[in-house]
């Protein structure tokens, strides 16, 4: 009488054997899969197997400690992930343990004798350590490649050294967005914003100042204010004209960037704040980060002209919740022929609110190579790479809170003659309210802030430059 043995028979020994033998060689691969270096301490070299399993639990050790780091303290985990000699050191670990866990899985379909499994059993046995070696091996490199991406991003994006702490609990970062091109002489900014981050909460409030605000007064002493003690008032002189005239006139500075500098300063004075550091976004950078990320979505307000500055309109982006693509988002954000710059700049506080809710660290994962590359051109910074693990936690605080945003536009502020005292109290007042401070008087809240809306069902992108939760207005 014969009995079955999955699948074969008691008379058949020498199937039986093979099955075994075939069981043994998976079992070792899966082994080496779970925890590299098993496989040898049973069958193999067993010095080997210590190390590679002693490598391992450190591995996993280290992962563990990881873990509780970003359950504890998010911003040590962004700072030893934005570490320069960490991140060198983190490359070639990978790329060292890519290697090494490859060549264990070939180790261990050594052990189990594929010369002695059946034909069939030896194809299986193949495929299965092949996958397992291209996937082990392609996920650190690819982990590598990663860890190098964001090394080189950070060294040349982020390449000052000088780091400032916040003033009076708050990040104020100042936003300057540029349009390049063989046309322009000299570089005068499209958009001046300043984005001021509450240090603890990530509460932001987008402060948007108008591009021909006039009269700009500049800090006492400074040389800006020697040559303009009643304000900036020379014809064609507003705000955005700031960093062209410094840069014509360089040698009285005796700084790198007299430009950045003098504009800085002035928006100081403009607003109250001091400044921490200043973004330059490049609109062309700006267009192809969209297109990295996927897109953006935005409700449209308005219907808004593509081109129609210095050519004809080639199209329109037509009014509704739509996904826009990179050169999409930027002429939203930059076209005025059918409308005015009040109602540009809300569009812009709409798609800057947009990229930080929509943004994801998952989105930045899978598209990291492109991400670096778009935004290389796009950004130029004064933000040191010592600093970064602050804003990227600051990144992620901003997206589980309101944007609220100010602008300096009319009718509160007429651009050609500002009540700067009125400025900084509505600026003042801004802030305290997202701050959930008590002092925010009542009639700044309800006029600078947009509480009073007679008609709220009208889509008009200039609600977004006052508006306590930029999300719910665009």
């Amino acid at each position: 009488m014969r009995y079955s043995v999955m699948g074969g028979s008691y008379g058949d020994p020498a199937g039986a054997s093979a099955r075994i033998q075939f069981r043994r060689a998976l079992t070792l691969a899966l082994m080496t899969l779970v925890m590299p270096g098993s496989a040898q301490l049973v069958h193999g070299n067993r010095t080997i197997g210590r190390i590679a399993v002693r490598v391992w639990l450190g591995v996993l050790g280290l992962v563990a400690m990881l873990v509780i780091v970003s359950l504890t303290s998010r911003s040590l985990l962004f700072e030893l992930g934005t570490n320069a000699l960490l991140l060198t050191v983190g490359r070639w670990l990978l790329i060292g343990g890519a290697v090494a866990w490859a060549a264990l899985l070939v180790d261990a379909w050594r052990l189990g004798r594929p010369r002695e499994l059946r034909r069939g059993h030896l194809a299986f046995s193949v495929g299965l350590n092949g996958v397992l070696c291209f996937a082990v091996a392609g996920a650190l490199l690819f982990a590598a490649h990663a860890v190098s991406v964001v090394d080189n991003f950070a060294g040349a994006v982020f390449a000052s050294t000088t780091a400032t702490d916040p003033h009076e609990g708050r990040y104020n970062v100042l936003l300057l967005g540029t349009d390049s091109g063989e046309d322009r002489e000299g570089m005068r900014p499209d958009s001046i914003n300043v984005a001021s981050i509450d240090a603890d909460t990530g509460r932001a409030v987008l402060i948007g100042l108008p591009r021909n605000l006039e009269n700009v007064p500049f800090p006492k002493g400074s040389v800006m204010d020697e040559e303009f003690p009643n304000g900036f008032d020379c014809e064609g002189c507003y705000l955005n004209a700031v960093n062209t005239w410094a840069e014509d006139h360089a040698d009285l500075f005796g700084e790198k960037d007299p430009g950045i500098d003098a504009t800085m300063a002035a928006v100081e004075e403009i607003t109250g704040l001091k400044l921490n550091y200043y973004a330059m976004i490049n609109m062309e950078g700006f267009e192809h980060l969209i297109d990295a990320v996927g897109g953006v979505t935005v409700n449209v307000r308005e219907r808004t002209a593509i081109d129609g500055i210095g050519s004809p309109i080639s199209g329109y982006i037509e009014p509704g919740k739509r996904t826009l693509n990179g050169y999409e988002a930027l002429w939203y954000a930059r076209s005025r022929v059918l409308n005015d710059d009040w109602s540009r700049m809300g569009r812009q506080k709409c798609v800057l609110n947009a990229m930080v809710q929509q943004l994801s660290p998952q989105k930045v994962v899978m598209n990291m190579q492109k991400i670096a590359d778009s935004s290389q051109a796009m950004i130029d910074t004064d933000i040191p790479r010592q600093d970064l693990n602050v804003f990227m936690d600051l990144a992620l605080k901003t997206r589980n809170e309101p944007v609220s945003s100010v602008s300096l536009v009319p009718p509160e502020i007429h651009t050609g003659d500002p009540d700067y005292d009125k400025v900084r109290r509505m600026i003042d007042d801004a802030i305290a309210v997202a701050e959930g401070r008590p002092e925010a008087t009542a009639v700044m809240v309800s006029s600078s802030l947009g509480m009073a809306d007679p008609n709220p069902e009208v889509k008009d992108p200039r609600k977004a430059n006052h508006a306590e939760n930029l999300d719910e207005t665009c």
